[in-house]
């Protein structure tokens, strides 16, 4: 045989295989070759490049070539060719090592190539003893590019609803639109970037010709958009810069708070038209806790109990949004928050609607609806329901968060008055709300994510931070003069070390370890040590945050030790541990409040144990069903919690309910000790247990 090559064998009956002529290799095909890293072009469209290409193709010898005891080995002939602009005909020719079958082989073209001239390529492969027919002979093609040497021209970039000679432009929720442009008629596409937005590359409506881009803004201040004009070889432009300044989302066009007084005919609206209530409309009902409201109305689910302004409050085929604050009577039918009247319909509803899977809170709009959420009768949750007209897509928030999967929506005109409590049928009103409501708002504009966030908020209301630096008859002080914690038996407050001498420098002198947070902490022997509170400190059945913060005394304890807890009727509803069986910390609660109820580990962080500082904190959330654990301030574990069981007993520091009496007593230090009716927000936890006295209230 000779090297580089392969011949065909051919067994007769009459002997052994004889040697036959060898087999050319395959045409390349058309397919198989490519301009950098494209498709090979033919016809009158070639591949432009930014740089002299990598051109490559895939050889094959005939499989017929191959032997056991060898290889098809083969090796590509390149050829370039164009017309210079004397109108002679220039040729490069390459010859790619010798590969496999089926490897492909590539040649970079040389530099000397002319730029915005058509290049065209072809390949063919040899096996040493003979060659393929050439990729553009017979049914093949030649490949054409040409190479670009020149980037496009910086794009321009203007929008309507953000000029740049208005300095402060109205703002959060309201969509722009930027057009970018450039002189080069070679742009295909833009490559653009606002602030805080990964790039992204939109094409040019034709070659040359500009594109237009949507963006919601969702927080004010200065913003900017950053564009590069990309042209067909792929290169990129100068960046062209656009500055604007984005104001606070403009205010809602109606709104009624409705805490008018107490037998009031009608609601009046801070904007828009005041609504006229129906007699089964009462004012003066209590409002939601940690909000700004004051008063709410009640109404009674019959024909009576509605409010409407006779008038819409908004075009609801633009982007709107509708929300409130609402708490049930019951939950077994549909009821409906707010609406605005269409044609023997309603345009729009947000409410409660039943379902097979059971109530939901809902936004319906034309054919559309998104539910979510688990409505409670007597819990108050907020409602926002948001249609993006720029997206068609509609959306449904409940206390904050998002809840169900967006749909499409076509709404359809809804001239007709806006309701309260009501939604308009064929045959009259219908879905009446029984209940309470809320401060009522609708925007013209897109309510952004952390627009909807501020107004479900629930602000938290402090109930105690006992600092544990001093202790007076037995009793820690509550900082703002609130009801202080009780020292037990085998519990102290230390306030420091008095000695003298450095442990560092004098090895007599016994280590002291400092003090946990400001100048003391809560001393607890493992034995008999804890401190309580007189009765329960927070309300475990509705949202509550408890902070504290511990440092275990032996570096690998023996059994769970209990930092806080706090008791229902028979056993404790929740209690913080650390778990040295699993390294973690735990929030355990039990199944029911009964003796003897299992206990089950809702949340558990796994960590150290003795010699370091730990920041712990609990938050239930009601209106989301959460409960969460936090390490720390930043690792967390979260659990599902529906409805939190109600505490009698009082607070205790370290120590756990244990049968007939107590157990887990905790061997170490506490300190920082802080309680909220209420869920602080993510972001306020990392402040808990840092010895400043903040609170987000």
């Amino acid at each position: 045989m000779v090297a580089g090559c392969a011949v065909a064998l051919l067994a007769t009956a009459a002997g052994p295989a004889q040697a036959l002529d060898n087999l050319p290799p395959k045409q390349p095909l058309i397919q198989d070759l490519q301009t950098e890293n494209g498709p090979c072009a033919t016809g009158d469209d070639p591949t432009y490049v930014s740089q002299p290409p990598r051109l490559s193709a895939a050889l094959y010898d005939p499989e017929e070539d191959n032997q056991p005891a060898e290889a098809n080995l083969v090796k590509g002939e390149f050829e370039v060719w164009w017309t210079d602009g004397a109108g002679a005909e220039q040729r490069r020719t390459h010859t790619t090592n010798t590969s496999l079958s089926g490897v492909r082989h590539a040649w970079t073209v040389p530099d000397d190539i002319p730029a915005n001239t058509v290049v065209s390529w072809h390949v063919r492969a040899n096996d040493g003893e003979a060659t393929s027919a050439w990729s553009d002979e017979g049914d093949g093609s030649v490949c054409s590019f040409v190479y670009d040497d020149v980037s496009p021209e910086k794009p321009t970039i203007s929008s309507p609803e953000y000029p740049q000679d208005v300095f402060w432009v109205d703002g959060v929720g309201v969509y722009g639109h930027f057009t970018m442009d450039s002189p080069s008629d070679d742009v295909v596409s833009y490559r653009y970037e606002f602030p805080g937005v990964p790039y992204r590359t939109v094409p040019a409506g034709e070659p040359g010709g500009p594109a237009t881009v949507p963006y919601l803004p969702l927080t004010s201040g200065p913003k900017w958009l950053a564009v590069r004009a990309v042209d067909r070889s792929g290169r990129l432009s100068a960046e062209s810069r656009y500055e604007f300044n984005v104001q606070s989302g403009r205010a809602p066009v109606a709104r009624w708070k409705l805490d008018d007084p107490a037998g009031s005919r009608s609601a009046a609206a801070e904007t828009g038209t005041a609504a006229r209530a129906g007699t089964g409309v009462t004012f003066g009902g209590p409002a939601p806790s940690g909000t700004g409201a004051t008063a709410t109305v009640g109404l009674d689910g019959s024909g009576h109990g509605f409010l409407t302004t006779d008038a819409p409050a908004t075009d609801i085929r633009e982007s709107f949004a509708v929300s409130g604050w609402a708490r049930p009577a019951g939950t077994g039918r549909n009821m409906t928050v707010a609406s605005q009247d269409a044609d023997g319909r309603p345009g729009f509803t947000l409410g409660l609607r039943t379902g097979e899977t059971g109530p939901a809170w809902s936004f319906a709009i034309g054919d559309a609806t998104v539910s979510g959420g688990a409505p409670e009768t007597g819990e108050w949750a907020h409602l926002l329901g948001l249609y993006d007209a720029e997206t068609g897509r509609a959306r449904l928030y409940v206390n904050g968060r998002e809840v169900g999967t967006e749909v499409a929506a076509t709404p359809a005109e809804a001239a007709g008055a806006f309701q309260i409590g009501r939604a308009r049928g064929t045959a009259g009103y219908r879905d009446r709300w029984h209940g309470d409501i809320g401060d009522v708002r609708v925007h013209d504009r897109v309510v952004v994510p952390g627009e909807v966030t501020e107004l479900a908020l629930r602000k938290p209301k402090s109930l105690g931070r006992w600092a544990l630096e001093n202790a007076t008859d037995g009793t820690s002080p509550e900082q703002s003069g609130g009801a202080p914690l009780r020292l037990g038996a085998g519990a102290s407050i230390y306030q420091g070390s008095d000695s003298s001498c450095i442990p560092e420098l004098d090895p007599d002198c016994p280590y002291v370890p400092p003090a946990l947070v400001g100048n003391g902490h809560l001393g607890l022997d493992g034995e008999t040590g804890y401190a309580a509170a007189d009765g329960p400190v927070v309300d475990t059945a509705e949202s509550f945050t408890l902070g504290v913060v511990v440092r275990l005394t032996d570096s690998a304890p023996d059994r769970p030790m209990t930092v806080l807890s706090q008791a229902g009727e028979h056993t404790d509803v929740l209690k913080v541990r650390y778990e040295p069986s699993t390294y973690s910390w735990q929030l355990v609660m039990p199944e029911k409040d009964e003796a003897g109820a299992p206990e089950k580990v809702v949340a558990q962080i796994k960590s150290s144990a003795g010699g370091q500082e730990r920041r712990l904190a609990v938050v239930y959330d009601d209106g989301a069903d959460t409960i969460t654990l936090f390490l720390d301030g930043s690792v967390k574990e979260t659990a599902s919690l529906p409805h939190g069981l109600r505490s009698t007993g009082a607070l205790q520091i370290g120590r756990a309910k244990a049968g007939d009496g107590w157990g887990e007593y905790l061997h170490g230090d506490v300190d920082e000790v802080q309680a909220y009716s209420g869920a602080l927000r993510e972001r306020d936890v990392p402040f808990l247990g840092t010895g400043v006295d903040y609170c987000p209230c």
